[in-house]
């Protein structure tokens, strides 16, 4: 990189990191030669590789052997490169951080989220030192270097004043710099009533305001990645109006609380992506908040690497469940769980039901679902609960446009 000097931005936290990422560089993209990471690529293989604007050669020896050859012409011959890097850093085992910290410099950090069990936790001996992983990356911001904070986190906020950097703080409490309120759903209207179509919020610093729509997408949530994209965006210039168009036409990563189509006139709430005990409770609560539902359906499959965590985790989010929906569907063993916290609190028999794979609650929900029906579907990425969603989405066709995990080295597993 010292041959090219690209300017760095690094996203770290255990909630948000993809999503924050991708809305940086839609506010980048216009004014900006940019490059991100691709997909979730945030280790110490993955980082490497959006470097060197390479794929990911899985089990493929020709991928790898053309990765060598672009790396080898990127050292030896100029080449057309960007001036900014966006690149997400992922806190998957301890010290992995750590040693990205000894070689990566930052221009900005961004921090997004922890919650009250972090993903990941499984590997570490405890919360504070998965947090203290991520924040490890602080010390190898450049010395001009800014740092973006989630104001509303209040692990993140820790390191606000342990770094010498300028810091920015973006949420929806009233002591952020960047600040979001006035969130709300946007619907549409046809002759079956309303349904959801995006969120919409308005963004204010000092004082100047705009009002910014994300459209396919659900959850208060969706305002944090804007929000420090805004803040990132405004260290180099750009103006909250042009940020605020540019995040109208912005695509939100598959698998993050995205608006599809589903069979016999159904909303399904695509959260396939991954699964913690934090976003599950924030995609229940949208969930229930969500207008013109002839019924709300929550598909919730296992929550993965909570270590000790796990047993009380599952149980909490069948509590939080039996408030949110009128019917529960739990896919895994660990998903038993939220079978058992949703019956402990008050949800009928009838109304949770339990299935060992996804492919088996796909065909079942089939003949389940019913006009205006509203379907959360979320859960760890190895239980593979997209399955679910190509078995009810209203064009089949249109899977490996629209979900995740829908390349040939996932199919095959």
């Amino acid at each position: 990189m010292e041959k090219y000097q690209p300017k760095i931005i690094a996203i770290t936290g255990s909630v948000g990191k993809t999503s924050t990422k991708d809305a940086i560089f839609s506010v980048f993209a216009d004014s900006f030669y940019a490059r991100k990471s691709e997909k979730s690529f945030n280790s110490r293989i993955g980082l490497p590789l959006t470097i060197l604007g390479c794929q990911n050669g899985w089990n493929n020896p020709l991928v790898w052997l053309k990765n060598l050859v672009k790396g080898l012409i990127l050292i030896f011959i100029k080449s057309n490169y960007p001036d900014w890097l966006i690149l997400e850093v992922g806190a998957d085992s301890p010290g992995g951080i750590r040693k990205v910290a000894e070689w990566l410099k930052p221009d900005i950090m961004v921090m997004t989220r922890f919650g009250k069990v972090p993903v990941h936790i499984e590997f570490f001996e405890s919360v504070d030192d998965l947090i203290q992983e991520d924040g490890s990356l602080i010390e190898s911001l450049k010395r001009d270097g800014m740092l973006v904070l989630n104001a509303d986190d209040i692990d993140v906020m820790s390191f606000a004043n342990k770094s010498p950097n300028k810091v920015i703080t973006y949420g929806a409490s009233g002591g952020a710099d960047i600040f979001g309120l006035n969130y709300r759903i946007l619907y549409g209207i046809d002759k079956k009533g309303k349904f959801p179509t995006g969120i919409q919020f308005k963004v204010e610093y000092d004082e100047e305001s705009a009002q910014v729509a994300i459209m396919g997408v659900l959850g208060n949530h969706n305002i944090y990645p804007a929000l420090s994209a805004i803040a990132v965006g405004l260290s180099q210039g750009l103006s909250i109006d042009k940020m605020a168009k540019f995040l109208r036409s912005h695509q939100t990563p598959r698998g993050r609380m995205k608006i599809i189509k589903g069979i016999k006139n159904s909303i399904i709430v695509d959260d396939t992506y991954n699964s913690s005990p934090v976003a599950l409770e924030e995609a229940l609560k949208t969930l229930q908040t969500i207008e013109g539902a002839k019924r709300k359906i929550a598909v919730l499959g296992d929550m993965l690497e909570l270590g000790s965590y796990s047993v009380s985790a599952h149980k909490e989010a069948g509590a939080i469940a039996s408030r949110s929906c009128h019917l529960l569907a739990t896919v895994g063993t660990r998903a038993r769980g939220i079978a058992e916290g949703a019956l402990q609190n008050g949800m009928k028999e009838k109304d949770v039901l339990q299935f060992d794979t996804s492919e088996e609650a796909g065909v079942y929900l089939q003949n389940l679902i019913s006009e205006k029906d509203v379907i959360l579907v979320k859960g760890s990425q190895s239980i593979r609960m997209e399955k679910i969603i190509e078995e009810i989405m209203e064009n089949p066709n249109e899977k490996e446009n629209l979900l995740v995990r829908q390349e040939k080295e996932w199919k095959n597993k």
